[in-house]
């Protein structure tokens, strides 16, 4: 076995217990969501940041479940025997690359070229959508939640 194909081996479990690890953290997300929907007592301040977590529980969900698909991905990519090759320009996607996103699809110049063009990014585990646009977890207190209590 050469070393690329024993890295490659070893990103296939690392992988495993990623994907593993994900589902165990979607089923707690959607049991949590489910939790606070069922809980309907407590006044309007309750209510809103019940809401306000059910947003942010919700838009973590959607990020791993993405992340999820993408490891599947990725896993049925080493089974085809078709992993660290690069969509765009067919050639090995260095194992620096795929050790630090082990699921990636391109290499770093067609990922560039990608974004620099404007490409299809919905694919993408973007943990950006989680935070505000600036890049900044801005964070929110009572009094920036505006309620009519009439």
């Amino acid at each position: 076995m050469t070393t690329r194909e024993q890295s490659i081996a070893n990103l296939c479990e690392v992988l495993l217990k990623r994907r593993d690890a994900l589902r165990q953290a979607l089923a707690g997300d959607l049991s949590a969501l489910k939790e606070l929907r069922e809980q309907s007592s407590g006044d309007l301040v309750d209510h809103a940041l019940d809401a306000a977590q059910d947003e942010i529980s919700s838009q973590l969900a959607e990020v791993e479940s993405r992340e999820l698909a993408q490891i599947d991905n990725a896993l049925e990519r080493i089974r085809t025997g078709t992993y660290g090759i690069c969509e765009v320009t067919g050639k090995p996607i260095p194992l620096a690359r795929l050790q630090a996103l082990p699921y990636a699809t391109m290499c770093i110049e067609a990922q560039r070229e990608l974004e620099k063009h404007g490409g299809d990014m919905r694919n993408v585990a973007d943990w950006s959508r989680v935070l505000d646009a600036d890049g900044h977890d801005n964070e929110m207190t009572l009094n920036d939640i505006e309620m009519d209590v009439s």
